[in-house]
């Protein structure tokens, strides 16, 4: 039987201060996706069809499973992934084939940025904006709720390599109501280094 587990992030909560404040973090790791990892596992004990497989897996083949796994089986991908595409001293620009992979699918890094950024801005309600490795080519989507690009319902398939939380959990505290400011300010914190790893996996 898979079990999930919470992952350790790996940076201190007060280590994205001022862009995203401390007390969000701690709500958002230790409360929001602390309770998603719970709710999974309660969902999928004691059901053989789920031994053994990533929670990759669960995601692609996610239209066969109940709504208590897509929706905190995506809850705990997605914010495993949002972990680790931050960091301190982050921002600034891709370089090398990433930075080459955006100019040619969006004209630049510019355009890009506003594409994804309309992209978080305009989700009605709960959801996600991603950067997808999607055929070979990079894609900018959104999904509703803890929705994946990796679902195989998701209406713009693809690897995910940078994803951001536009759920108002993880931003409200500090913006209130202002999604677009959060974004704005969400660059500064963007760790290239890694979602060029992640693309270099997937290309």
């Amino acid at each position: 039987m898979s079990t999930f587990e919470l992952p350790k992030l790996p940076y201190e909560y007060d280590a994205l201060e001022p862009f995203i404040d401390k007390m969000t973090m701690e709500i958002h790791h230790s409360k929001h996706h602390n309770a998603y990892v719970t709710n999974l596992n309660n969902a999928i004990a004691d059901k053989p069809e789920f031994t053994g497989k990533s929670i990759e897996v669960i995601m692609a083949e996610i239209s066969k499973h109940p709504a208590a796994v897509r929706n905190n089986g995506g809850g705990h991908y997605n914010h495993s992934l949002f972990w680790t595409i931050m960091k301190k001293g982050g921002g600034g620009v891709p370089t090398g084939v990433l930075a080459d992979e955006i100019n040619a699918s969006f004209g630049s890094f510019e355009e890009f940025k506003k594409l994804f950024a309309t992209s978080g801005a305009t989700r009605f309600g709960s959801g996600w904006a991603w950067l997808s490795v999607s055929g070979g080519k990079l894609v900018v989507s959104s999904t509703p709720n803890q929705d994946n690009p990796l679902m195989d319902v998701a209406e713009v398939k693809g690897t995910p390599i940078l994803g951001l939380d536009v759920w108002e959990h993880a931003y409200y505290l500090k913006y209130q109501n202002k999604r677009p400011d959060y974004i704005e300010n969400w660059w500064n914190l963007v760790n290239w280094d890694e979602v060029t790893r992640r693309f270099a996996e997937v290309r």
